[in-house]
């Protein structure tokens, strides 16, 4: 007889990882087990440390927040998990306590999942061991857990679909530098040296390995003061020895590496512990057999003499974004990766440009990038913002010096436009004698921008307050800085020029929570993401870190975040905003490379249901933060 609840269930759990890899019978069997969980705002379901429970967790309606009990107590956000979302898989992984506290972020309903039973159905499937590994890995990549958890391995998840390079055998160290059980942390710390390696494998009589120990055991337990110089290495060694079997695949190996958080693993005769030590597998020799990770783009572009050579790599690092992406890493990290990756494509640039100019600079000088690039979120390519400063020279020598530049930044923008990122359309480019001055020129434009606002000058300044120095002198970046930050304490005008164009868009949902589309134009009945949802963010965070006078921090998830500590009683709102900004980000990325172009418009006729009530819940912080904003700066008067 059918089972409606189990059947309603099931029909859930299959349109959604990794439940959608199991069969129909096998789908069913769990969903007979599954618990269904009421929960109202505010209900705990799990706190950090609790021992972990026979069950995992999915979102069916509602929210569920990923929080970090810091050392006051206080808690702060990780993640929010939304219909269809997997958390609490630590228990299914690792057998370890919870490392966060799951909050219901408001009225929800959550599948509880009991691991045997799972465990059961989903028993020799790769694929679904693999989603749930990365799920425990993405999880974990935060700056709360991530040291907790050793270094792990988030950067080179294995991707199964279509990659041959998994499934081959991996290509360890055949000679393995290891130490009898008997000898001292000195002689084994002398035996690392002399080979220059990282780790040496503890064995015993039968060459067996019983122990390892790596140079954060001699960092963390010798140069603390923990055990003397000439204890011997059996009580600093890590043990058990994680091991593998001679002929293991590339993925085998990288799974045992996030599984067990470790770098290193050993190869025996049999795989077992109980064999003869054969070989080492390090975290250094699976990314040298991959190529395509960011260690290996980045040589790539800093070797280039041409421009084809670079626009290959970077290429490479929109492939690398897709496979992130389909592994659920953390779109901070990938903010990270990519954000030096371009730096570097910037830089080679501006080096091969040097070398084809006539001359040496004339003078120091410093390039900027500027917009989403100075704010590092340029993850696909779009148009090139940048900036040139020079040193100061006398008036006779002016015109020469801002011609050498302006020559030397065609060569870049034309280089970089070869790349992949077109010329900016408002020609907001160190090409442009407008934006290629001394530095001098610099302070009185930024000045004239900050103490003479009109609507016009902070339309066209809003782009040069997200600068972030590529190359050159720091000390003219430096003292840029204090100028705008010295011109700041000087006004309240500017800041309501700011707050009026950053609450210019306000939520994109209609009276009947529909979403705001465009009325006219090539885009009719398109959602424009940036304009509406990711910009009034943008702007916001901006105004905010520069009226408090934070510096350094360009980023606007990050902006927000240091606004929560900066109010904490403006935390919870601050906190939605960093994810709120976060998913989006992740979100048009996604839909940028499904349709192969940056994705400021999207179909909405193309979106899940699902994927529709995900992005509306990222508009709610805009509302809240908009009016805080006015309220914050008497807009309303002004306007």
């Amino acid at each position: 007889m059918s089972n409606s609840i189990a059947d309603r269930v099931s029909n859930f759990l299959k349109e959604y990882p990794p439940f959608n890899m199991l069969q129909k019978k096998l789908l069913l069997e769990i969903a007979l087990k599954v618990n269904i969980i009421y929960m109202e705002k505010g209900d705990v379901l799990y706190k950090k440390d609790d021992p972990f429970s026979d069950f995992f967790y999915m979102v069916r309606n509602g929210s569920v927040c990923l929080y970090h009990l810091n050392a006051d107590e206080s808690l702060r956000l990780v993640n929010i998990n939304d219909g269809g979302d997997v958390f609490g898989v630590r228990p299914l992984i690792t057998k370890e306590n919870y490392k966060l506290t799951a909050i219901a972020n408001e009225e929800s309903i959550v599948y509880a999942i009991p691991i045997n039973t799972f465990e059961a159905a989903s028993k020799n499937n790769l694929n679904v061991y693999k989603y749930l590994v990365t799920a425990l890995a993405s999880s974990a990549y935060d700056p709360y857990t991530a040291e907790e958890n050793s270094r792990i391995f988030v950067d080179y998840l294995p991707d199964y679909s279509n990659d041959v390079v998994n499934f081959q055998t991996a290509n360890y160290t055949k000679n393995p530098i290891y130490c009898p059980a008997e000898a001292t942390l000195k002689n084994a710390a002398i035996k690392m040296s002399k080979f220059k390696i990282g780790c040496i494998i503890v064995v015993n009589d039968n060459i067996n390995p019983v122990g390892i120990i790596t140079n954060s055991d001699i960092k963390n337990k010798i140069a603390t003061g923990q055990y003397p110089i000439n204890t011997k290495v059996t009580n600093v060694m890590s043990a058990p020895v994680i091991t593998g079997k001679k002929n293991l695949t590339l993925a085998d190996g990288q799974l045992k590496m996030i599984k067990h958080g470790i770098n290193h693993l050993g190869i025996t005769e049999d795989g077992s512990p109980n064999s003869k030590l054969v070989g080492v597998l390090s975290h250094h020799d699976v990314i040298t057999t991959l190529g395509n990770n960011p260690t290996s783009i980045l040589k790539e572009i800093k070797r280039a003499e041409r421009t084809k050579k670079i626009r290959a790599a970077r290429l490479k690092a929109n492939t690398l974004i897709q496979s992130y992406l389909n592994q659920n890493i953390p779109i901070t990290h990938i903010i990270d990766v990519i954000s030096q990756i371009n730096e570097a494509v910037t830089i080679r640039a501006i080096e091969i440009a040097l070398k084809k100019m006539p001359a040496p600079p004339p003078v120091k000088f410093s390039w900027f990038a500027l917009g989403s690039q100075g704010r590092k979120e340029q993850l696909l390519f779009s148009d090139q913002d940048n900036a040139l400063v020079f040193e100061d020279v006398p008036k006779k020598q002016y015109a020469k010096t801002q011609d050498y530049f302006l020559q030397l930044a065609k060569l870049v923008t034309k280089t970089l436009n070869k790349v992949g990122f077109e010329y900016c359309e408002a020609d907001m480019m160190a090409s442009n004698s407008n934006w290629c001055k001394s530095i001098s020129q610099w302070k009185m434009q930024f000045k004239e921008w900050i103490l003479k606002p009109d609507e016009k000058a902070v339309l066209l300044s809003s782009i040069f307050f997200d600068y972030s120095l590529i190359y050159g002198d720091y000390n003219l970046e430096k003292e840029l800085t204090n100028t705008i930050y010295e011109s700041l304490e000087k006004t309240s005008l500017f800041f309501k020029y700011l707050c009026t164009d950053a609450i210019k868009t306000p939520p994109p949902l209609g009276f009947f929570k529909q979403f705001v589309v465009e009325q006219n134009g090539e885009h009719k009945e398109l959602f424009n993401i940036k304009k509406r949802a990711l910009m009034p963010l943008i702007d916001a965070g901006r105004l905010l870190v520069l009226s408090k006078q934070v510096r350094g921090i360009n980023s606007t998830y990050q902006r927000f975040e240091k606004l929560a500590e900066l109010e904490p009683e403006n935390k919870e709102l601050f906190e939605s905003c960093a994810y709120a900004f976060k998913a989006l980000l992740k979100f048009k990325t996604k839909q940028g490379i499904l349709n192969g172009e940056s994705s400021k418009f999207i179909d909405l006729e193309k979106l899940t249901k699902e994927e529709k009530l995900k992005l509306k819940r990222c508009f709610k912080p805009l509302n809240g933060i908009q009016e805080s904003l006015k309220l914050r700066f008497e807009i309303n008067t002004f306007m």
